[in-house]
């Protein structure tokens, strides 16, 4: 294990660091989430989402004695390691991870956590809509008919105004419109012949 007198949370990257040179095992990418006193949570890179690898990691802490509980979400990738908070402690937790094969990196999903929550939170207001109109509409019907009326409110207030739409958007609407319209492939006929 990787041990010193240095107990401050402004040494883990270095703690990291140290102990990911002494690692040539599988590599397992993780990124440090939340780090409190006596938690740590990290997130499991979507790759590396096996139930066997993160159960295989929280076996090994969990077997850890300055660890008190290891919770795992394998959807979520999520590893949340309760600790007894000592100076030491932090410092073996990432020699132990290291050990496993963990790497510390800057995961990315393709989405943000923000964007996620936004995400959620729109497919929540969704199935809200759907459950209080009986299933009749949804959101990918009242959004593209709210701007409509917003089109048609502005087009009784202000007129046609032509003059002022430049030509890349005219231009971009035309190419827009019709790789929409003619995006669908048409299935390939099979000659009898």
């Amino acid at each position: 294990m990787l041990t010193n007198s240095h107990g401050s949370l402004t040494e883990m990257p270095k703690i990291i660091q140290q102990a990911a040179l002494s690692n040539s095992s599988k590599r397992i990418s993780a990124k440090i989430v939340s780090n409190t006193p006596g938690r740590l949570r990290l997130r499991v890179a979507l790759p590396h989402r096996e139930n066997g690898e993160i159960q295989r990691i929280a076996n090994a802490l969990a077997a850890q004695s300055y660890i008190n509980q290891v919770q795992i979400n394998i959807h979520h990738g999520s590893i949340a390691i309760k600790h007894d908070a000592k100076d030491d402690t932090l410092k073996n937790i990432v020699t132990t991870l290291t050990d496993l094969g963990v790497i510390f990196a800057d995961i990315t999903e393709g989405n943000s956590e923000a964007a996620v929550g936004i995400t959620n939170a729109i497919v929540n207001l969704n199935k809200k809509v759907e459950f209080a109109t009986k299933g009749e509409i949804d959101l990918r019907v009242i959004f593209p008919l709210g701007l409509s009326i917003l089109a048609v409110r502005q087009l009784l207030a202000k007129g046609l105004q032509f003059e002022i739409i430049p030509w890349y958007v005219l231009a971009w609407y035309a190419f827009d419109s019709f790789i929409k319209l003619h995006g669908v492939s048409k299935p390939q006929s099979t000659n009898n012949g």
